[in-house]
C-alpha cells in the first residue's frame, strides 16, 4: 500500500490498512481492473432494463413489494424514492472516522462488480472521501438485515444533492458543499439506490473502529498489569513458561512472556523473592495470562470475521457478469459480524473487569501493604478512591452492554424481513464497551504509578521505571488531593494514543505481540 494512495484492487484490506487509512488519510484510487469488473456488472442491468426483465429491485418494488411491477419509465425514479424513504435514521451523528469507513467499504463493496453500478457512482463515492466531504449518517434505525439500510440511505443522500454533510468539522447542505468542492452528484439509475442501501457497512465500520481501540488494549493490559503485579509485591511463579506451554493456548502463553520480559530482572520483585509474605497471588494478579490470554485468542477470532466481511460483497440481488445471471440472496445478513461484535465487546468487558480487580487491591492497605487508597495523610484526603468507584461504575456498565444484541430479533417488513440480525447495535456498543474500557485501565495505570511511588527506594524493573519516567512528565505523584479528572484524562490519553505500548517497547528493544 502507497503511503499516500489507497488502491482499491483485487487484494483483500485487513486491519493494517484500515488502520492506516484512519491516521494518514491516503487517496483512495480505484484500480483500472476493478473499473472494468464494475463495467461488466452494470453491463447485465443495463441488458435487464432494455429487455425489461423482470429482476428484483431493478424493475420490482422493495421487500414486500417485490412482487409489484414497476413501469418502464418508473424505474430510475424508484432507486431516488428508495433512498429518501429509507432514510429514516434516529439519534446522534455518528463519528466521522465511522462515516470514512462507511465510504471506504462501500466503495470496496461495489468494485467487485457483482452490483450492477456504473464506475461513475464508485466515483463519486471515492470524491466524497477525497474531499472529506463526509454525509451526516443517524446512529440509529438499523436491525443489520437487509443490511443497514437507513444509515446507509444517509450516506446515500449526497448522490440526490440532499442531506447534511460535515466538511472540516462544520455540518452543511450537501449541495453546498458539493458545489464548493466542484463535484457534480450522478443521476442514480436502475439498482444503484438498492445497491449502496444494501449491505452491512454500517456495522463493519463501527466493529472495525471498535477493534482498532481494542487492539491496543490487548497490549496496554499487559503492561499496566505487570506494573500492578510489581507495586503489589506480585510473584512471578505464575508466569513460569512451563506453566502455561502444558496447558496450550497461544494467547495464554504471550501474556506470560509479555509479563516476563516487561517485569525482568526487577529490583522491586526480587526484593521480595525469598519471602513466604504470599504463597499464591489474587486471581486478578496470578490468573493474567489465562483472563488476558483467552480475550487474546478470542481478538483474533473477531478480527479474522471482520477481515472476511470486509472483503466480501453483501448486496442483493448480485450480478454475476460471465453469465448474467441475477440472483437474489441474503449476504445482507449481518449475523456473522453481530456475533463477531458482541463477542469482542464481551472480551473487552472482562478486560476491564480484571482490571477493576487490581485496582481494588491497591486500595486496600490490608491487601498491599501501603497507605489506603494509595495516599499519605488519609482523611484529608481520599487519594484513588473515587477514582476506583468510577473503574467500578464503568465495568458495571459494560455488564449490561456485553448483553449480545444478536440473540434479539424483531420482524419487519411485513414479515419478509422475519429474523434480522441487530448487528448494527452490537457494534455500537462494543465501541461504548472499549471506550468505558480504556478508562479503566488508565486509571489502573494512575494507580499502579502511585504503587511504584510507594515502594521508592527500590527501584523498579527497567521497562517500568520507563514507563513510570513517561508517565511523570505528565501526570505527577499523587501527593495530595487536586482534580482527579484531569489525571484520568491525562492517562487515557497516553493509553489512546499508544504511547504506554511505544514507551515500553522502546525500553525492551522490541515490540510486543
Amino acid at each position: 500500500m502507497n503511503q499516500d494512495i489507497l488502491l482499491i484492487d483485487e487484494k483483500d484490506l485487513t486491519l493494517g490498512h484500515v488502520r492506516h487509512f484512519l491516521r494518514e488519510r491516503p487517496s483512495v484510487r480505484l484500480a483500472d481492473s476493478m473499473r472494468a469488473r464494475i463495467e461488466d456488472g452494470h453491463r447485465v442491468i443495463r441488458s435487464i432494463v432494455d429487455e425489461n426483465r423482470v429482476v428484483y429491485g431493478v424493475t420490482t418494488g422493495f421487500g414486500k413489494f417485490s412482487d409489484v411491477r414497476i413501469p418502464r419509465d418508473k424505474t430510475r425514479e424508484l432507486q431516488k424514492r428508495l433512498v429518501l424513504s429509507h432514510a429514516a435514521g434516529v439519534g446522534d451523528p455518528m463519528p466521522d472516522d465511522v462515516v470514512r469507513l462507511i465510504l471506504l467499504l462501500k466503495i470496496k463493496n461495489l468494485s467487485y462488480g457483482h452490483s450492477g453500478v456504473r464506475p461513475e457512482l464508485v466515483d463519486f463515492l471515492i470524491k466524497l472521501l477525497n474531499h472529506d466531504i463526509l454525509p451526516v449518517i443517524p446512529e440509529k434505525g438499523s436491525v443489520g438485515a437487509s443490511g443497514d439500510l437507513a444509515p446507509l440511505a444517509h450516506m446515500s443522500l449526497p448522490v440526490l444533492g440532499e442531506g447534511q454533510v460535515r466538511v472540516n468539522g462544520q455540518t452543511l447542505p450537501a449541495a453546498r458543499a458539493l458545489e464548493q468542492a466542484g463535484i457534480q452528484p450522478p443521476e442514480l439509475e436502475e439498482k444503484e439506490g438498492l445497491a449502496l442501501l444494501n449491505g452491512t457497512q454500517a456495522i463493519q465500520a463501527y466493529a472495525l473502529y471498535a477493534l482498532l481501540c481494542a487492539e491496543n488494549l490487548l497490549a496496554c493490559a499487559d503492561i499496566v498489569g505487570a506494573v500492578s503485579l510489581e507495586g503489589l509485591l506480585g510473584t512471578l511463579t505464575a508466569f513460569d513458561e512451563r506453566i502455561h506451554a502444558i496447558r496450550g493456548h497461544k494467547g495464554q502463553q504471550t501474556v506470560a512472556a509479555h509479563v516476563r520480559r516487561i517485569l525482568k530482572e526487577s529490583p522491586i520483585v526480587a526484593s521480595h523473592k525469598e519471602s513466604d509474605h504470599r504463597v499464591q497471588d489474587a486471581y486478578c494478579l496470578r490468573c493474567m495470562p489465562q483472563v488476558h490470554g483467552a480475550v487474546r485468542d478470542g481478538f483474533d477470532h473477531v478480527r479474522d470475521v471482520f477481515e472476511r466481511e470486509m472483503n466480501g460483497v453483501t448486496d442483493n440481488p448480485l450480478v454475476f457478469p460471465d453469465n448474467g445471471d441475477v440472483l437474489s440472496g441474503g449476504n445482507f445478513h449481518g449475523e456473522p459480524v453481530a456475533l463477531a461484535a458482541d463477542y469482542l465487546g464481551i472480551l473487552m468487558a472482562e478486560l476491564a473487569s480484571i482490571s477493576e480487580r487490581r485496582i481494588e487491591h491497591m486500595m486496600d492497605p490490608h491487601m498491599n501493604e501501603m497507605a489506603g487508597f494509595l495516599t499519605n495523610e488519609g482523611g484529608l484526603n481520599s487519594g484513588f478512591m473515587i477514582a476506583h468507584v468510577t473503574a467500578a461504575a464503568l465495568v458495571s456498565e459494560n455488564k449490561v452492554l456485553a448483553h449480545p444484541a444478536s440473540v434479539d430479533s424483531i420482524p419487519t417488513s411485513a414479515n419478509k424481513e422475519d429474523h434480522v440480525s441487530m448487528g448494527t447495535h452490537a457494534a455500537r456498543k462494543a465501541l461504548t464497551i472499549v471506550r468505558n474500557a480504556e478508562y479503566v485501565l488508565a486509571i489502573e495505570l494512575l494507580c499502579a504509578m502511585q504503587a511504584l511511588d510507594f515502594r521508592k527506594p527500590i527501584a523498579p524493573a527497567h521497562a517500568t521505571g520507563c514507563l513510570y519516567k513517561r508517565v511523570r512528565q505528565d501526570i505527577p505523584y499523587w501527593d495530595k488531593d487536586r482534580l482527579m479528572h484531569t489525571d484520568i484524562e491525562k492517562a487515557v490519553a497516553l493509553i489512546r494514543k499508544g504511547i504506554v505500548r511505544e514507551t515500553v517497547e522502546q525500553c525492551l528493544e522490541s515490540p510486543l505481540i
